[in-house]
């Protein structure tokens, strides 16, 4: 996948996975990996920046493989930012959808 066509959508790909359920850092690289390829240093600074943006809030949970893990929960305005992605996405999804099929 072109590198700015996945820069342009890993905001929305990362709040509706936590908008689904809960997932701490290592999980959401697995889970944003089954639609982009990512890696965690690209998905870390994402988390940081959605958390300081007050999109997320993190809280601690203890973990059975070892040291407790920092979980990402969505907040209200997190959930407001991900209806304005989502519908943004649909839009220009279907705009260039038209024009493609318009110019074959």
């Amino acid at each position: 996948m072109n590198s700015q066509f996945k820069k342009g959508v890993l905001e929305l790909i990362v709040l509706l996975s936590v908008n689904k359920r809960d997932m701490y850092g290592y999980e959401l690289v697995l889970e944003v990996s089954k639609v982009v390829d990512v890696n965690e240093g690209t998905i870390y600074p994402l988390l940081k920046r959605l958390t300081n943006e007050n999109y997320f809030e993190t809280y601690l949970k203890e973990s059975k493989e070892g040291p407790s893990r920092k979980y990402y929960k969505i907040t209200v305005l997190g959930k407001e930012r991900l209806k304005i992605l989502k519908e943004g996405w649909q839009e220009f999804n279907a705009s260039v959808n038209n024009f493609i099929k318009e110019n074959e």
